[in-house]
């Protein structure tokens, strides 16, 4: 049996234009991608969500989730907020969450500087007091010096840590983060 070929043959540009044109699968992925959105603004505090430029309808939809118990009426709900998201200015959005991951890796590494001249000042003792002292000379070098030893002598007698934390909340308060 011979393959019968289509009456017409669709012409370069028909074929350019389908190429162009993305899926029904790509689609519903960006659909879900934009609930998702959705989903994570609606989750987030008022404060944190402030700082999003977000339409009018777009906050009062947000405002209105909270409001909707049944499982289905939150699922046409969230397809509805999903909807909304597209006229909403999806670099902006993600530039403000690009900035807030900045924060937290910039609090991230802060902590971990505090964690590292903790462990320091408690392995070296007034060695390291002294360079943490040319650092921050605001500190309070008697305060610092006494959660030291508190801290040296709690490790020597293996009990819990408690003056280690204490060394670092003050730290942390003398580094005003």
């Amino acid at each position: 049996m011979r393959k019968q070929r289509p009456d017409t043959v669709p012409s370069t540009n028909e074929l350019e234009e389908q190429e162009e044109r993305p899926s029904k699968s790509q689609l519903k992925r960006e659909m879900h991608a934009l609930q998702a959105l959705g989903e994570t603004l609606i989750a987030m505090r008022p404060a944190e969500r402030a700082r999003f430029p977000l339409s009018d309808d777009m906050l009062r939809a947000i405002e209105e989730t909270s409001r909707i118990r049944s499982h289905e009426g939150r699922r046409r709900h969230m397809q509805y907020v999903g909807k909304l998201i597209r006229k909403e200015d999806l670099t902006a959005i993600q530039g403000v969450f690009d900035a807030i991951d900045q924060e937290q890796e910039q609090r991230d590494h802060a902590f971990h500087r505090l964690e590292k001249w903790r462990d320091r000042l408690i392995d070296e003792g007034d060695a390291a007091v002294d360079q943490f002292m040319a650092e921050y000379p605001n500190a309070d070098r008697q305060t610092l010096r006494q959660l030291i030893r508190n801290a040296q002598r709690e490790r020597e007698q293996d009990k819990p840590p408690t003056s280690s934390r204490k060394l670092f909340k003050h730290l942390r308060e003398t580094l005003a983060l």
